[in-house]
């Protein structure tokens, strides 16, 4: 039984050109033996495909078809019912286009100035560093534009010319003939690189490079409060741009030592504060370290070992508003290691006093004892 061509590629028999050809595009895409599973009934499938294109495609061969249900042989050009480059105008370009994104009639591609690559710099900074604020100076190697020839590569008063191998696409296309047709493979311009462009006459400074190795000295500014991992972006003092493009950017990570006496948390501090018995024990007004100026701290009589005051207002400096953070300081009661003979009578007579008994009831004995008539 003859195959019906309206069939094949899933149409009415009224089907307009536009829906011929999306119909057998889809299907093209779909039974291609280079994206088939099983690409031995897929090669059959698609020769179909293609023969029942090439004769509903074409008008004159349509009308053939429609009112003898076949073509003489020889109509179809000679290529055995496959299209490839048929009268219908739908060749192997074009299904290599569907699948590679290529095109016939491509207008060739410019290759402009690009945008430098961004730099990283890891600067080390201490607490105190980040509680004010502070300015450090930064030296690091870099590419930067050519200043002889602006970055174009090319000497003065020479241009910078098309390449004349892949007209300026920066890629090569070789075709080759398969039992299948076509095989169109792309590759990169041996010539040009790939740039699209080439130097005739090369700037003598930089060899057309674009871009010379550089030492470089900047100085970037440090907000009080920048917390440990924060970035600064020094905008373009990256590396320079490609055909004279604009340069990148600079981004500076911060990395904060420990400090000996403070622990960080967001915008507040932390200190271990060390006091003595006595002050423990009858109470005392103590002066605490800051990152400024030191506060004084109010201690109650009893204070145990421990306990954590906070000082408001005495932590870091907000980076976004205005304030600061709090200073939380845990005071830890140091029994000393060595007494006077006058320490010790006096601490005897304490302890005869009573002075070292320690309640070890339980919790709930206190609680019961509170509420007892």
């Amino acid at each position: 039984m003859p195959t019906d061509f309206y069939t094949v590629l899933g149409v009415g028999r009224d089907a307009s050109e536009d829906e011929i050809k999306r119909a057998y595009r889809g299907l093209a895409r779909r039974y291609h033996p280079d994206v088939a599973d099983d690409k031995g009934s897929a090669e059959a499938h698609f020769k179909e495909i293609n023969e029942a294109y090439e004769i509903l495609s074409d008008p004159a061969k349509r009308q053939q078809y429609d009112r003898f249900g076949t073509v003489p042989n020889g109509a179809s050009g000679g290529m055995g019912g496959f299209g490839f480059g048929g009268g219908g105008g739908e060749g192997f370009g074009d299904i290599f286009d569907m699948f590679f994104g290529g095109g016939r009639g491509q207008t060739p591609r410019q290759n402009g100035p690009a945008r430098g690559a961004d730099l990283r710099y890891d600067l080390r900074i201490t607490l105190e560093d980040a509680y004010r604020g502070t300015e450090r100076e930064l030296t690091f190697d870099h590419l930067a534009n050519c200043e002889t020839c602006h970055g174009s590569g090319a000497e003065p008063g020479t241009l910078v010319q098309r390449c004349d191998r892949c007209n300026g696409s920066g890629t090569m296309r070789a075709v080759r003939q398969t039992p299948l047709g076509q095989f169109v493979t792309q590759t990169t311009c041996t010539k040009c690189g790939g740039d699209g462009s080439v130097v005739p006459t090369p700037c003598r400074t930089c060899r057309g490079r674009g871009r010379v190795e550089k030492h470089r000295t900047l100085t970037v500014k440090i907000p009080a409060g920048v917390d440990d991992g924060s970035r600064i972006r020094v905008a373009g003092s990256g590396e320079g741009g490609a055909r004279g493009g604009p340069p990148g950017d600079l981004y500076v990570y911060l990395n904060t030592a420990p400090h000996p006496r403070f622990r960080r948390d967001g915008s507040d501090l932390y200190t271990d504060l060390p006091i003595s018995f006595t002050q423990a024990v009858l109470g005392a007004t103590i002066d605490v370290d800051t990152l400024d100026v030191p506060a004084p701290l109010q201690m109650a009589a009893g204070t145990q070992s421990g306990a954590t005051f906070r000082l408001r207002g005495k932590g870091m400096p907000l980076v976004r508003g205005s304030g600061h953070g709090d200073l939380l300081a845990t005071v830890h009661v140091v029994v000393p290691t060595k007494l006077s003979r006058k320490e010790r009578e006096l601490l005897e007579e304490y302890a005869r006093a009573g002075g070292d008994e320690v309640d070890d009831r339980s919790f709930f004995e206190r609680v019961k004892d509170a509420f007892a008539p």
